[in-house]
């Protein structure tokens, strides 16, 4: 299977947190499925870590070390297209967090399975994993 992670998910496997449910934690470590990343995921790491928010808002890392330990991972890194960027256009307007709708548009025009932490996004298409 060809996955997708969204940004927490991305965070929470690289800190092997107690967030990421057993199944998804499987479905990553198992090594007949691929694992990609989105450039959007480690921009938005950057774009929250430079916030310096604290508490709950916080970014614990820099978007130069998740792309670090993402590598280390064997993590396939994916690239933003200009048709990702464009495919974003097409999509209903369930939802409007701009990295999540980017999110949905790579993962359509891959085609991947976006594994995420939110539910609301299965409206684009029953295949996302909830985890």
């Amino acid at each position: 299977m060809r996955l997708l992670l969204d940004t927490h998910v991305t965070l929470w496997a690289l800190a092997a947190s107690p967030k990421l449910a057993p199944a998804a934690r499987d479905l990553i470590a198992d090594l007949d499925n691929d694992i990609h990343v989105s450039a959007a995921s480690i921009w938005e790491i950057a774009i929250k870590h430079a916030l310096k928010r604290k508490g709950a808002g916080a970014m614990p890392i820099s978007a130069s070390d998740a792309l670090g330990y993402c590598l280390a991972a064997g993590y396939t890194l994916l690239p933003i297209t200009p048709a990702h960027a464009a495919a974003v256009e097409a999509l209903p307007a369930h939802h409007a967090d701009p990295f999540d709708r980017l999110l949905i548009a790579q993962a359509r025009a891959e085609p991947l399975r976006l594994m995420t932490h939110d539910a609301a996004l299965q409206r684009y298409d029953p295949n996302i994993i909830v985890v």
